[in-house]
């Protein structure tokens, strides 16, 4: 993740909060904000999906159906799994609090709560995570910074609207393997978005014109969905 002009950039939040009426505050306010959000409500089909999801950050709230937030938090730390994570809950017993943090959550909020308090708390966590050593990778004849998030020529950066790069992020990780629209749209937007797939392929259009100069082409499958190659012709 990015740190620019005191503030972090775009990340992919994973919510996972039953109510719904709640979960559609909590996603506006954190869209309004930059960030993609993925929402699950349910606790069983969130402990498959946070095996496999690559997000920044979860928000989780302790009372689930299929499985309960404590328990979903205490599997993500065996596995190893570091990202941070605020738990919601209606509970405001100390007790209650001690076992969330000895779970591993790095936050806790008591319902009901400020959004602008949980987008606060979601800086707070980002910027205490954010790894200021750049690792950059020769993507094509430029260097992509990947903790950054951010593309180099040479020392200038290439300044990427955040839904351009997003989707550069999600084909870059494919390592030449097809990606569909649907998984760019998913990506870029949060899973279950209302956004209708033709604007993938605007943000790939104007994607592959900013990185084709530089060796790095963006191979239609027509139909299929989209390929990253560099130093190959389209």
């Amino acid at each position: 993740m990015k740190l620019a002009c005191g503030k972090i950039s775009a990340v992919r939040i994973t919510l996972i909060e039953d109510n719904a009426s709640l979960a559609k505050g909590i996603g506006y306010r954190l869209e309004d904000a930059g960030h993609a959000v993925d929402h699950l409500a349910d606790g069983a089909e969130a402990e498959t999906y946070l095996q496999a999801d690559g997000a920044d950050l979860v928000i989780l709230d302790i009372n689930l159906p299929g499985v309960d937030g404590l328990t979903l938090l205490r599997q993500m730390r065996q596995r190893g799994d570091t990202r941070p994570v605020i738990l919601l809950t209606a509970r405001a017993e100390t007790e209650d609090r001690v076992l969330g943090l000895d779970a591993g959550a790095d936050d806790y909020l008591i319902k009901p709560f400020d959004m602008a308090e949980l987008e606060a708390r979601v800086r707070a966590l980002l910027r205490r995570r954010a790894i200021p050593q750049q690792q950059r990778e020769a993507v094509g004849a430029l260097q992509y910074d990947v903790a950054g998030r951010q593309l180099f020529d040479g020392e200038t950066e290439i300044d990427l609207p955040r839904r351009e790069m997003s989707m550069f992020e999600c084909l870059y990780a494919a390592n030449g393997r097809l990606v569909t629209k649907s998984t760019l749209l998913d990506h870029a937007y949060g899973v279950g978005t209302d956004v209708a797939d033709t604007v993938v392929e605007v943000y790939v259009s104007r994607l592959r014109r900013r990185l084709s100069p530089h060796g790095i082409q963006i191979k239609t499958q027509r139909g299929l969905g989209y390929q990253l190659l560099t130093g190959q012709a389209e």
